[in-house]
């Protein structure tokens, strides 16, 4: 089982989407999927369902059947994780059911972090809750890879899904907003991952499965702008070029000699230019599936017939890409 976590504390970035988009690229290539909703605003699960659907998985009362229900025993201190509910929306794609009261579980994994260094397994149970579902999920689905969406903060609920992510790949667009998110995450996951660290040689509980990942920085996609007339083309191209570079010092710790030169194209770290299909998001949208799968009886005629297939060629050069340098086999 293969676990990436798409993840940019920057919000704007397209990440569900590209979370969503993925899920069914890799399905259509064969390989059973597992995505997880652990972002509270749960997008990625709305992305998946029909609205139906959604108000039988969040009636008034209790979610048993989301990530919520699941958890709910260590929020109310009564137990450890229920039996995670993993909700079927094609032959190789399961989901886990995001929920907006997931929030709630802000407060206990922020107070449980400190804890783990005083050896107290409760507070391992806490942190590791997330992990343990995905395992169990996983193997329910006998997933090959795991997608999971988070918010766009640095709160405890991302910290404790990142512990449990073997790879991050982080979603760029080329402006200052994004340079600044850079600036920020790079140097909170080095200190997350350092202070996991410091916390496993503190576990009292050997039985207990907790994540030994590294939250392995795998590279980062660009997902290009639509061009406006607010936006000069001039600018677009300044932020661009600027990504490597901001990339490898604030995130890799690299020395900024080793980014003479280089260019989001060819910047081994650049995992995809993935291009921007704004005609195609809102019948996407309508149609309740992904960009590439449109028809024409959903809209897709024409020049749009064409922007179908050069999606789908997009986003599966992208998905091999994301395959091979996180091991994941595909064909």
């Amino acid at each position: 089982m293969t676990t990436i976590v798409f993840f940019n504390n920057k919000g704007g970035v397209g990440k569900t989407s590209l979370t969503y988009h993925l899920a069914w690229m890799f399905a259509d290539r064969g390989v059973r999927v597992l995505a997880a909703d652990f972002d509270p605003q749960a997008n990625l699960t709305s992305m998946f369902l029909e609205e139906d659907r959604l108000e039988e998985l969040w009636p008034e009362g209790e979610h048993p059947l989301s990530i919520l229900g699941t958890i709910r025993p260590i929020l109310r201190g009564t137990g450890d994780i229920a039996v995670p509910h993993v909700e079927e929306v094609a032959d190789n794609i399961g989901v886990v059911v995001g929920d907006l009261g997931l929030s709630l579980f802000e407060d206990k994994l922020s107070d449980a972090w400190p804890r783990c260094l005083d050896g107290d397994e409760s507070a391992f149970r806490i942190i590791s809750a997330f992990h343990r579902v995905l395992l169990q999920a996983a193997q329910t689905r006998e997933a090959e890879l795991v997608l999971l969406d988070i918010g766009p903060n640095l709160g405890a609920i991302n910290r404790a899904v990142l512990t449990a992510a073997q790879y991050v790949v982080v979603p760029l667009v080329p402006d200052l907003f994004s340079l600044q998110g850079l600036r920020n995450l790079g140097p909170t996951l080095r200190r997350w991952r350092q202070e996991w660290q410091e916390r496993l040689k503190k576990n009292p509980e050997p039985e207990l499965q907790l994540p030994v990942h590294s939250m392995e920085m795998s590279g980062y996609v660009i997902q290009q702008h639509a061009i406006r007339l607010d936006r000069p083309v001039k600018s677009y191209s300044r932020w661009l070029s600027r990504i490597p570079l901001e990339y490898r010092i604030h995130v890799l710790e690299e020395s900024a000699a080793t980014t003479v030169g280089a260019r989001a194209e060819n910047d081994p770290h650049c995992l995809h230019l993935l291009k921007h299909y704004r005609s195609l998001m809102p019948m996407a949208m309508e149609a309740r599936k992904p960009m590439f799968f449109l028809r024409p009886a959903d809209g897709a005629i024409g020049a749009h017939a064409k922007a179908v297939q050069d999606c789908y060629l997009d986003f599966k050069a992208m998905a091999f890409k994301i395959a091979a340098r996180c091991g994941i086999p595909v064909s």
